[in-house]
């Protein structure tokens, strides 16, 4: 049977369950948006492993234009790709005590394997720094191999207590660039260069707005000495960290002993980045575009850019329309992902529905008086808007500017969100009330002390995003608060940087 799921936002959900336990797992699965966004527009589907998930199809679609897009952006900053073992050697982890310590709980071990138990345990890549050291140090001997700039795409494995389809599995798929360089001002170069490839693929590609920064010595990474983010605001108000990259210094290479002979033949310890994305940003994507009616892709990563919905009554009618849609499919293939939706088993409004729930940017309805028109009808899925009477000539560099459009309007809606929902706060007091009443990012100056960070997270689960590089736009801000030096709003003494605090997924 169906059974039909109405959130607040007036989103309709249809899950298909075979008994009644099923359909109460269903509806306990389907609590929050995001899953049911998930789900429904067949982005992806739980797993009978519990935290792991199934992207389907056409979330997999979504993933690859990502993929791709990052991809050639990262190639064309000199890295290659390559692939490292799923399997760690537990001495591995245990090389690097931050490491370890910060991944131990994660971690899923293997024990057993060809039916006996293993001299030593292995690892389920968590992330993979360890690991691809211990190959750095037989490759790199001499300053003439460096720098070493590589990434892979891969698979890895965190054991979350709580998770959420895209935004926290057991395990998911992502990159992580790891280099080695000769100099520590080389390295940390490299370090903010990818987080800024990072920030183009967040706001060129996803249209989704972010703020860059510096992470506090407590949310950095394990291991690493100084860690960088990007952090988007979803429409519920909550941060998500969408990519993170670090400068490791001379940690791991002194812990595998990743050596090289200097211009001087001195032996020195390479520098270090590891830098990652994951399919979280499909989830940033879901969080961020959408609305009553269903998802909102943006054109440049859209599985599916433009639908084509014939509509007909009569056999004629049919064989007309179905013919002048396969012409106009072949006359835009070339410049968009574009699909033909000629099944006849749904009704066209069925149709409207549908991909306006999955998001497709474009729509084109065609019938036998558009026909006779030489017209077609367009239907933007950001604004919803219907455009008639758009001639067939000319189409294809219509549509062009019209995708460009879509892709600028969405970036806009997110911005102006993320504009709106950023307020400049000035003491403890206006922060809990602010962070309670209408989540967001919440602008303080902070001292810099753990014990004032910690305080805040312990009192209302708000924390430090990052030490942004420029003050985001914010609401409500005094001039007198421009300034760059303050005081922190939880001890009130001196403070000389502003922060970014926000509850988080």
């Amino acid at each position: 049977m169906k059974k039909y799921l109405k959130n607040n936002a007036n989103i309709v959900f249809m899950s298909k369950v075979e008994n009644i336990s099923e359909e109460k797992e269903v509806l306990d699965q389907g609590e929050n948006l995001l899953s049911k966004l998930a789900l429904e527009a067949e982005l992806a589907d739980y797993s009978p492993v519990k935290g792991c998930m199934v992207i389907r199809p056409y979330g997999y679609a979504a993933w690859e234009q990502v993929r791709d897009a990052l991809d050639k952006m990262i190639k064309d900053t000199g890295h290659q790709n390559a692939y490292f073992p799923l399997f760690i050697p537990e001495s591995f982890l245990k090389k690097e005590a931050e490491h370890v310590e910060g991944f131990a709980p994660e971690c899923a071990v293997v024990t057993y394997g060809g039916g006996k138990e293993l001299e030593e345990k292995l690892v389920v890549r968590p992330t993979s720094e360890t690991i691809i050291n211990y190959m750095f140090s037989k490759w790199v001997q001499s300053y003439r191999d460096l720098p070493l700039l590589l990434n892979q795409w891969a698979n890895v494995v965190r054991w979350e207590m709580r998770t959420r389809l895209f935004l926290r599995t057991t395990e998911f798929l992502w990159q992580e660039g790891h280099t080695c360089h000769a100099t520590k001002e080389e390295a940390e170069e490299e370090t903010i260069k990818m987080l800024g490839v990072y920030k183009k693929l967040s706001e060129e590609y996803l249209a989704i707005p972010i703020v860059d920064g510096l992470k506090t010595e407590s949310q950095r990474f394990a291991g690493a000495v100084t860690t960088y983010c990007i952090e988007g605001l979803m429409k519920d108000g909550k941060a998500l960290q969408m990519g993170t990259s670090h400068y490791l210094g001379q940690n791991f290479a002194k812990a595998f002993e990743t050596k090289f002979q200097d211009q001087n033949g001195e032996l020195q310890f390479v520098h270090q980045t590891s830098w990652g994305v994951s399919t979280r940003l499909i989830g940033a994507l879901i969080m961020t575009h959408h609305d009553e009616k269903g998802l909102k892709f943006p054109p440049r990563i859209a599985p599916i850019q433009i639908v084509i919905v014939p509509i007909y009554k009569t056999d004629v009618e049919k064989e007309m329309v179905l013919k002048k849609c396969k012409e106009l499919e072949e006359s835009l293939k070339e410049n968009f992902r574009i699909k033909i939706d000629d099944r006849d088993q749904y009704s066209p409004g069925w149709k409207f529905n549908h991909w306006e729930f999955k998001g497709v940017p474009i729509r084109l309805n065609l019938g036998p008086k558009d026909i006779s028109n030489n017209v077609v009808e367009i239907v933007r899925r950001d604004t919803l808007e219907k455009l008639r009477g758009i001639p067939q000539e000319g189409l294809l560099q219509y549509l062009i500017k019209l995708s460009t459009e879509i892709q600028e309007n969405l970036f806009r809606q997110a911005n102006d969100f993320k504009n709106k929902n950023t307020e400049f706060v000035a003491s403890e007091k206006e922060f809990i009330e602010k962070i309670t009443t209408t989540p967001g990012f919440l602008v303080s100056f902070w001292c810099g002390s753990s014990s004032c960070e910690d305080h805040i997270k312990e009192k209302t689960k708000a924390t430090i995003r990052c030490i942004p590089f420029n003050t985001p736009d914010c609401q409500n801000i005094p001039v007198d608060q421009m300034k760059k030096e303050g005081y922190c709003i939880v001890c009130n003494k001196d403070a000389k940087q502003k922060v970014i605090f926000a509850k988080a997924y």
